[in-house]
């Protein structure tokens, strides 16, 4: 019976290092290991590359070994979904989180269900928590998005020589910015 470990983390900039450390450190002798980077929770299971590529890879009876169950989802339809597809081919999940616990029998779906509940529950405060932020950013007047590339003064000016027959292109060049920019700009000359 072989071991599969899988570990995801939602930003590329982050690393499953300490995934893998806690994984070897628990005793697990993992013979395939499947990471998907830059995937947030929020993408269901069976649509992240290499979850989809371990599903294929990984037979009847075999094990999966994650750290968290946030890494199988982030709400409970999902992880509840993933598990009932691994529990249905007799696939044994272990969830170092959880410790030894029989994911597919009652008490172990009692308490999926309540932790995958949990876990959504963060996930939808930690998403109001930072449209609050937002708003009160805006309330105190801060600018929110991308810093401009042009000063209000040179925005004035390529409206000005764009409605006198500049070409976008032209203005693109002039003021070292993407022609995307430039229309920007300029689409209330043309409106």
């Amino acid at each position: 019976m072989a071991t599969f470990a899988y570990a995801r983390v939602s930003r590329a900039d982050m690393t499953t290092a300490n995934q893998r450390l806690e994984i070897e450190t628990a005793g697990y002798q993992v013979d395939y290991w499947y990471v998907d980077e830059g995937v947030s929770g929020k993408v269901s299971a069976v649509q992240r590359p290499q979850f989809v590529k371990m599903l294929a890879q990984i037979r009847d009876g075999e094990r999966l070994v994650v750290t968290k169950l946030d890494r199988l989802g982030r709400d409970a339809q999902d992880v509840g979904a993933t598990i009932k597809l691994l529990a249905a081919r007799k696939i044994e999940v272990v969830v170092l989180q959880l410790g030894k616990l029989d994911l597919a029998s009652p008490a172990g779906k009692l308490m999926l269900t309540m932790l995958a509940a949990v876990a959504e529950m963060e996930r939808d405060l930690l998403i109001e928590r930072t449209y609050a932020g937002l708003e009160r950013a805006k309330a105190e007047g801060k600018t929110l998005g991308r810093t401009p590339k042009t000063t209000p003064a040179q925005q004035e000016i390529m409206r000005e020589a764009y409605a006198e027959g500049a070409t976008v292109s032209a203005l693109a060049r002039e003021y070292c910015v993407s022609r995307a920019t430039v229309l920007s700009i300029v689409k209330t000359v043309v409106a």
